[in-house]
């Protein structure tokens, strides 16, 4: 099966991140944010998951195939099984070319994590 057509990406804007919550030092947070941001550390919490996250986010261009990914260790559904998890946390976003999905880290998601834990403030 032949590729003839170039496909167009969407350019992403440099905008800056807006972090879901406030930095831990800043207050008791509300039941509403600590179970966004535990689905988000729990999804991490996997070894395999962190080295695909690892993977994605390291890539070249932002963005990593499935196919490049693969080899942390488990078979191919097990990967599937976690980025899927990693997905729904809103970790990290997929698109599919043909019969390839290509992942990329959700940059304001990872912000948000950070500045969470950011104890500087």
């Amino acid at each position: 099966m032949s590729n003839s057509g170039m496909v167009e990406l969407p350019v992403l804007q440099d905008t800056p991140a807006v972090p879901c919550c406030p930095p831990i030092t800043a207050g008791e947070l509300s039941a509403a944010d600590a179970e966004k941001m535990a689905a988000m550390f729990k999804a991490l919490s996997d070894p395999v998951r962190l080295r695909l996250f690892s993977k994605i986010a390291s890539h070249p261009g932002g963005e990593a195939c499935v196919c490049d990914i693969q080899d942390v260790g488990v078979s191919q559904p097990t990967v599937s099984h976690h980025l899927k998890k990693l997905r729904e946390a809103g970790l990290l976003t997929s698109e599919r070319r043909g019969t390839w999905v290509y992942y990329t880290v959700e940059p304001s998601v990872v912000a948000g994590m950070s500045a969470l834990l950011d104890l500087r403030s």
